[in-house]
């Protein structure tokens, strides 16, 4: 089983930051970013996720408590803390294809692969928020399909510039007084529909060839650009059937693109709600819920709705039936929001406090016993290929899991008890990809400038 820690702020729950065991306003605070990436370590994660945005992230109506989702660190520098704290844990950051430039984002995540010794991962995004195309000088964000377009061209132009340099390209021969081996350095002369890149890159090739190729779709067009390219994938499903389902979905994505499923580690969040008891668990989750103000709930699951205005509704009614604008264009999580309204049809404030809460995807409340039976039953079941484990508040939630739950997974045989390998690619159980100028000569080009 893989496990990754998911650091989302000081918890995966909207109110987990109000929480007493929740770290007090330490987004910025170096100390409590190393304690994370050390605790995961202590647990033998395979890695940490970080996830990010380059916008202002508000609700509408209710942006002091939305706040939450801010302040965000560079995630490169916050990984480079941890790396620097740790040995073996993983090291996931998230950085956008749209508002990011192919050479920028490859030379800064194979930094971050030498620096850490092969720990570095990169989670592909996409981007959604309008504010984000504001800050990057464009009136409006791009359209889905546009942005997955240029989101495939990226990712190729980042693996060219980390083949860029073979192994051995390096020799800091003293005697010869040669420093690189230039037949082992090409450029790369891409010029397609959205990048002019030269290359080649300024960084040799990293420990693990390049980061691990993380990627969280879920829209048909998310699925198969994963399929295309992504090593994990983070998904989110309320029970096992969907993942289930999902998975094999995904591994017939991949037999499209002469991939093999062993080649793509799926996993799924869960949010582990520990208690010493069920009861206990419960009451914990009662809590957690109670601190989100019911106006603050349901302004978020306007705004997820497609920034529907849900003020003037009742919180006591189901939600009511949604203007046609609001369902256009592919959105997942809007989907599964739909289809649990329609399918339970709960009052309106019950249903926006489970949405702001996370529960669209798993949320596992009872011991560590329960919450291990569980997972061991997801993966048995061929629903996962291990988890993210995205802790209701931090660092209190993820030492729980490390203290309680991992020892009984390991006890059962399902979890490692030392880290296998030295890089996050060895641990994870995936090959070190092949450099293609190495592969094919003919490829090779003498780096010029234009």
């Amino acid at each position: 089983m893989k496990l990754l820690a998911f650091l989302m702020q000081t918890g995966g729950h909207i109110a987990g930051w109000r929480h007493p065991r929740a770290a007090d306003n330490a987004l910025c605070d170096i100390d409590y970013f190393r304690h994370l990436g050390q605790t995961a370590e202590r647990g033998l994660f395979d890695g940490v996720f970080l996830a990010d945005y380059v916008g202002y992230h508000p609700v509408k109506g209710a942006d002091v408590f939305s706040g939450m989702e801010t302040p965000k660190l560079d995630p490169a520098l916050v990984l480079s803390t941890i790396a620097a704290c740790t040995r073996h844990v993983g090291l996931i950051g998230t950085a956008s294809t749209t508002y990011s430039h192919p050479y920028d984002l490859a030379r800064r995540f194979a930094s971050l692969d030498h620096l850490s010794r092969g720990r570095a991962g990169w989670n592909i995004v996409t981007s959604t928020m309008e504010n984000e195309a504001h800050n990057y000088g464009r009136p409006a964000h791009m359209e889905h399909g546009e942005r997955y377009a240029r989101a495939a061209e990226f990712v190729e132009v980042a693996r060219k510039l980390w083949d860029s340099w073979q192994d051995g390209a390096v020799r800091a021969d003293k005697a010869s007084g040669r420093y690189t081996d230039p037949s082992r350095i090409s450029a790369v002369n891409h010029v397609g529909a959205e990048f002019r890149v030269a290359g080649p890159l300024t960084v040799p090739r990293s420990p693990q060839g390049h980061p691990v190729l993380v990627q969280a779709g879920a829209s048909a067009t998310g699925q198969r650009f994963a399929a295309s390219c992504a090593e994990v994938i983070f998904t989110s499903h309320p029970g096992i059937e969907t993942a289930k389902t999902f998975r094999a979905a995904m591994h017939a994505h991949l037999a499209e693109f002469g991939r093999t499923p062993d080649t793509l580690k799926i996993m799924p969040a869960v949010t582990p709600v520990i208690g010493h008891t069920r009861a206990a668990a419960e009451a914990l989750q009662r809590e957690l819920d109670s601190l989100i103000p019911a106006d603050i709930a349901i302004a978020k699951l306007g705004s997820l709705l497609g920034n529907i205005d849900l003020s003037a509704c009742s919180p006591h009614e189901p939600l009511p039936p949604l203007p046609p604008s609001a369902l256009e264009g592919q959105n997942s999580t809007r989907d599964r929001v739909l289809e649990l309204a329609a399918r339970e049809r709960p009052p309106l404030a019950e249903l926006a406090r489970r949405v702001a809460a996370g529960r669209t995807g798993r949320t596992i409340v009872g011991t560590a016993t329960d919450v291990a039976d569980e997972l061991a039953a997801w993966e048995a079941e061929g629903a996962a290929d291990g988890f993210v484990i995205a802790a209701p508040f931090l660092p209190g939630g993820l030492e729980d899991f490390v203290d309680q739950v991992v020892p009984i997974l390991q006890q059962r045989g399902l979890f490692r008890t030392a880290y296998e390998g030295k890089t996050l690619r060895e641990n994870l159980g995936l090959a070190r990809p092949v450099n293609r100028f190495e592969a094919d000569p003919s490829l090779r080009q003498h780096p010029e400038i234009w």
